[in-house]
This record gives C-alpha cells, structure tokens and sequence, in this order.
C-alpha cells in the first residue's frame, strides 16, 4: 500500500503542476511561482499532507533536476546557435555571475547586520540564474535571436561558477585558514576539469553514436541517459564541474549529425519538464510558509538590490565589450530569473552545518519567490518596449516535428532494409508505394541523403517516410513485399486502343460499391493500381483491369483516359470558383488521366 499511495501521490503531484503550468501560461506569469506554492501548501506547514524536511534528499534529487535540465538545454541549442555569441555568454556566465554574487553579498551582509563571508555566501547562492526559467521564458517569447542565444548560454555555463563559488565560501566559513589562493585553485579545478571531461565525453559519444546500431529506436533515449550519467559522474570523481560536462555534451549531440536524435530531443525534452516540476515541488515542501513574513522587509530589500543594483551593473560589465545596445543591455540585466538552482544551492550550507543555515536558506527562498514574481511577469513587456523583440521564434525549433505530422493527419514510418530484402538493388520508384506515402529522408551510414526515384537501395539504408494515416496499416503487404518480393514496376494493363468503343459509366455512388476511398473492385472489375486518394471527402483515382480510369465518390465515373479528361473538364467549368476542393479535386483527376 505505501508503494501504492506514494505512486498515486506522485501522480497526482504532476498533474496538479501540469494543470498550474497551463493556468501560468494564461495568467501570465512564471509556472514556478505555482509549482512552489504547490509544494508549500502540501506541505508540513500547510494542508499537511506531506510531511518533509530532509535538506540531503531535497538536494541529491535537485542535482538530478539540474543536470537532466542542463542536457536537456544543451541537447535542444547545439553548437551552432551558441557559437555567435559564446564570448557574451562565457562573460556573463563568468565575469557576471561573480560580480553578481559580490554586490549582493555586500547588500546581504549590511541589510541582514552578517560578517562579509556570510553576506556573499548568500550573494553567490542567488547569483545564478536558473536554467529551467529562463528556457521556459525563451520558448514562449519573441525575443532577438541574439539576446536569447546570450541567455540561453549564460544560464547553462554559469551554475557551475554559482556551485564553485558556494562551496568555497562554506569551505572558508568553515576555516578562516582558507583564502584566495584556494578559491582560485577551486575555481581551475572544477571549470577546467569539467570543461575537459566534457569536450572529451562529448566527442566519444557523438562518435559511438554515429556508428551504432542499436536494435531499435527506442534504445536511443537510453543511450542518451547512459551518456548523462557518465559526463556528470566522471567530471565529479575528478573533482570538476559535472553541470558544465554534462551541458557540454548536450551541445555536442544536439550538434552532431546522430541517428535517432528526434527521438533523443523529444524524449530529454519531456524528461526536463518532469524534473522542473518534480524538484520545484520537492522544494516547495522544504518551505515553511510561516517563517517567510519574518523575513519579508529585509528580504524585499536585498531583492530590489539584486534585481535594480547587482545584476545589471554585471550585466553592463560583462558585455562593455560586445557593443550591445543600451535596450538590449537592459534587457539581458532584467532576465536574471531565479528559479531551482539558488534553492537547491542553499541546501549546502544547511548539509554542511554551517550557523544560521536555515535562515539562509528562507532568506533565499523569499528572494528567489520576489525577484521571479517582479521579474517574470515584466520581463517580455519590457522587452517589447525596448524594441528586442522580433518575428521569429527565438530558440531554433526542427523545422517539423512528429506532434505536428500527425496534427495534420499524416505520421512517420520508420524501416530498415536488411541484407537479403529483395528490394535490395531495386530504384526507389519501384517499391510500390502509393501516392500518400512519401520516403522523404534515407540514412545511409552517417548520412542522410535526400532521396530520388532512380536511387537504388542498400543493406543497412533506413527509410523514412511520411504516410497518411488512414493508410499506415495497409503498408504491411507492401512491406512484406519489400522483404519477399515481387519488387518491381508495376504492369499497367494496355490503353484502350483508338477506333474502339469504351463504355462510359457516370452515376452516383452506392453502398453497395465498397468504400470510396480504397475501392477493391469497380463495377465487378479489380482495381490493379490505386492513382490518387481524395481527403475532403472520401474518393480516389484508380485504374481498373480493362484498362478503364474510375473515380469514385460522391459519383462514380468510368471510362477512358480521354473520356474521364473530358468530363473532368465540364465538371471543372460547371463547378463554382469558390468551392476550391471540388475543383482542385477535378483538376487532380485531370493530370492523372493525362499521364
């Protein structure tokens, strides 16, 4: 039962955050705000309905959240969208990131009357921005390529500094022995060695992944995740960054030419967003409601000095170099959206048994709950205000997706040609696909090739094609086809010869004729080829054993190509100039006839 019940509480979690997500959207305002107060009012302090305080779990499974987040934003930029302005992006995530953290810290520790070293332990702790904020914030706005490339960047390179920069400020807490030097070596250590691991697992995978040849495509998420737990794991026995490894090899995959990497990106993307959800509802739970107002004057102050003072004066430093204009300037230094990462970052302390932790930790909830609420909500008003906005979509998206195939009722089919298929050797054009069904892309090795009717297949070519629903079952015979054979072009019977008289049939159609759209057999006649399908209404093209064209439909007419030309042509004149697919239909009828 207690199986059960966590299972049912889970899902009932999720849902709940996936109803908040969509009310988020409609109001407006951040989904994490909603997410939390979920968390807070389940929680032991609220509704009591779930009794939580263990700061260890809330962290082990936040750094789960963080790294499947940071692949994930990796795995969907790629090399090529950050690449134009990786130098903005190392500075804000380096140069703005630190100076952030040392003007909050200087704030934190004169607003809450605490030694330097706990002010900027708190500075640091807050100086990040969270990656899942600001991904969620990019996807829904029209903001220049440009700045997002910048945000998107910074958000996935700079929690390593935040994390570095936490632990060497407990680390001195902890020992007044502890200085600068230490710092620096810390900081080497952690960038230098993560950055390394991941180039390096990064270039492996991409590599092993092009020569795979996994059994099916399922098995390439697993890949994927395996890849995950070695970048992060690796890089973190050696003492380095895992968030950077692990972001680094999501931009080496989401760049490499991989096979099965829709798959991959689809499936990561869905896995991100149960991991935001998940950890901003983990921390909600660690949140007591009733502490917060304690905190709520001093909070809001350091807050406005995050937002107002501290991030876009590191903003403005970071990026003096680049030539940014002043608005967008502006608008890079409001996007420091808090979310997850300072949350789980002020679980540290807590662990470590650092003094006054706790309060620490509501300090930052508090500052990270205000400055997302003030932040989130005037974020893309501010921008369109300062003109950096524009018509595009501001992170690159596949030019289709499979969820948008199969909206306009088509999908993708996916088949190998094994050694010994006996359409091996064959040309495209002789499979025998029908005319709905189209191989739009062929793989072959690592590469992907744009195929043409005259191109022949090989063992080892994976086919993908792109097939109307209605039609996806009856690809079996034609697929046992391609395995068995016959494979080969198709015999039209002879045309009827001029001089003779062919019987013209025009009549309405009947039940008792079959189905319109994939007749059997027409007036007793078999069907031995299928031309064309109608969609608007259930109709098609075929041609009949005696070497007559039907169309079926709404009206049945039989006949020769010059007969079926003929009426084509005096439906097309009678029919109206606003019913397009009546005409459009009859202008389809026309070509096929004519070839």
């Amino acid at each position: 039962m207690e199986e059960s019940r966590l299972l049912l509480v889970g899902g009932l979690l999720l849902a709940v955050g996936l109803l908040a997500s969509l009310v988020a959207t409609r109001l407006r305002i951040p989904g994490l705000v909603l997410f939390l107060g979920i968390g807070m009012l389940v929680g032991s302090d609220g509704l009591g309905w779930i009794d939580f305080a263990d700061y260890e779990l809330a962290r082990d499974l936040g750094i789960l959240a963080l790294v499947l987040i940071l692949f994930e934003g990796g795995l969907s930029a790629g090399v090529s969208e950050i690449r134009p302005v990786l130098g903005s992006a190392v500075s804000l995530a380096t140069v703005g990131t630190i100076l952030t953290a040392i003007i909050t810290g200087f704030g934190a520790a004169w607003i809450f009357d605490l030694d330097l070293l706990e002010g900027m332990l708190i500075g640091s702790i807050v100086a990040a921005t969270d990656s899942a904020a600001i991904f969620a914030l990019l996807r829904g706005s029209t903001l220049k390529r440009k700045l997002a490339r910048m945000l998107e960047g910074e958000s996935g390179t700079n929690d390593p500094v935040a994390v570095v920069l936490v632990l060497g400020f407990i680390a001195w807490i902890e020992d007044p022995a502890y200085g600068l030097g230490e710092f620096a070596i810390l900081f080497a250590e952690e960038i230098g060695i993560g950055a390394v691991v991941g180039v390096a697992v990064g270039a492996g995978a991409v590599f092993a992944f092009r020569r795979a040849r996994l059994a099916t495509g399922g098995l390439y998420p697993v890949a994927s995740l395996a890849t995950v737990g070695i970048a992060f794991g690796l890089a973190d026995v050696l003492h380095g960054s895992g968030f950077l490894s692990v972001y680094l090899v999501g931009l080496a995959l989401g760049s490499g030419s991989i096979p099965g990497r829709q798959t991959i990106v689809t499936f990561h993307d869905g896995l991100a967003w149960v991991a935001q959800l998940g950890v901003f509802l983990i921390l909600g739970l660690l949140v007591f409601p009733s502490q917060l107002p304690e905190y709520a004057l001093q909070g809001t102050a350091l807050a406005l000095v995050l937002c107002f003072v501290a991030r876009p004066l590191a903003v403005f430093v970071a990026t003096v170099r680049s030539r940014i204009p002043v608005g967008d300037t502006v608008v890079l230094g409001w996007a420091g959206l808090r979310g997850a990462v300072p949350v789980v970052l002020a679980t540290f302390p807590v662990i470590e048994g650092v003094p006054e932790a706790v309060d620490y930790f509501n300090i930052v909830f508090f500052i990270v709950l205000f400055s997302t609420i003030l932040q989130g909500t005037t974020f893309l008003p501010l921008a369109g205000r300062l003109g950096a906005t524009a018509n595009e979509d501001p992170l690159a998206r596949p030019v289709t997706e499979i969820g948008s195939i199969r909206r306009l009722g088509a999908d993708m089919v996916e088949v190998r040609i094994r050694e010994g298929d006996a359409c091996v050797g064959h040309r495209v054009r002789d499979l025998g696909l029908p005319r709905e069904a189209l191989v739009n892309v062929l793989v072959r090795g690592d590469k992907a090739l744009p195929p043409r009717g005259s191109t022949r297949l090989e063992a080892g070519d994976m086919l993908h094609m792109i097939v109307r629903r209605e039609l996806v079952g009856s690809l079996e015979p034609i697929l046992q086809r391609w395995r068995t054979g016959p494979v080969g072009p198709v015999g039209r019977p002879q045309r009827i010869l001029p001089g003779t008289a062919p019987i013209f049939t025009s009549r309405p159609w009947t039940e008792a004729d079959g189905d319109p759209l994939d007749p059997a057999a027409v007036l007793g006649l078999p069907v031995v080829e299928r031309l064309r399908r109608r969609w608007d209404v259930p109709g098609a093209v075929v041609v009949l054993q005696d070497g007559r064209l039907a169309v079926t439909g709404p009206r049945l007419v039989v006949g020769s190509r010059d007969q079926i030309q003929n009426y084509a042509r005096r439906i097309m004149r009678q029919t109206s100039e606003d019913d397009d697919d009546e005409r459009a239909w009859w202008r389809d009828v026309l070509s096929e006839a004519a070839l």
